[in-house]
């Protein structure tokens, strides 16, 4: 009884402190030409796509056309299965891994000291069990953008950064 009064209390003080702004993310999204750059296709294709009814393209700041992250990773899935997709190209990091494989979160499944992350490579899934607080400091959730990096026979998942996606250029 004395357990279930604390927990109570717990949730009550955690209901008063203030969020932390650096543990609330933004929903993640990109520019066409970085989705594009993560399916393989080029910009026109995913426009037609869009034009389809595949996904949604929304206006972000200014004039800038935008594609939500978890809809290009539920499209990424749906192309992979349907043999759509091609290998994605990507810069060579500098790093000893060679295998490297640029693509889209589509699932994260966490518990309490490990998470189990899946990527959307092109026709490729790749599925890596991490440390949850490695997840969690790289950002993974479905629609970020991320690469699974192989040697030998260990798999490590690394965020990618925008320019990554179109090779530095916008």
């Amino acid at each position: 009884m004395t357990q279930d009064r604390n927990q109570g209390r717990r949730r009550a003080a955690d209901a008063e402190r203030p969020i932390d702004a650096s543990r609330v993310r933004e929903p993640v999204r990109y520019r066409v030409s970085e989705a594009a750059a993560l399916l393989g296709v080029s910009d026109d294709t995913l426009r037609r796509w869009a034009d389809a009814g595949r996904l949604d393209l929304v206006r972000g700041e200014g004039r800038l056309i935008q594609v939500d992250g978890v809809q290009l990773a539920h499209l990424a899935t749906d192309l992979a299965a349907d043999g759509t997709l091609a290998a994605p190209c990507a810069r060579r990091p500098l790093a000893s891994a060679r295998n490297r494989l640029p693509g889209i979160v589509t699932r994260v499944v966490r518990d309490g000291v490990m998470a189990q992350v899946e990527i959307q490579a092109g026709p490729f899934r790749v599925v890596s069990l991490i440390s949850r607080e490695a997840a969690d400091e790289l950002g993974l959730e479905v629609g970020a953008p991320a690469a699974a990096t192989v040697k030998a026979t260990n798999v490590g998942v690394e965020r990618l950064a925008p320019e990554d996606l179109t090779g530095g250029r916008a």
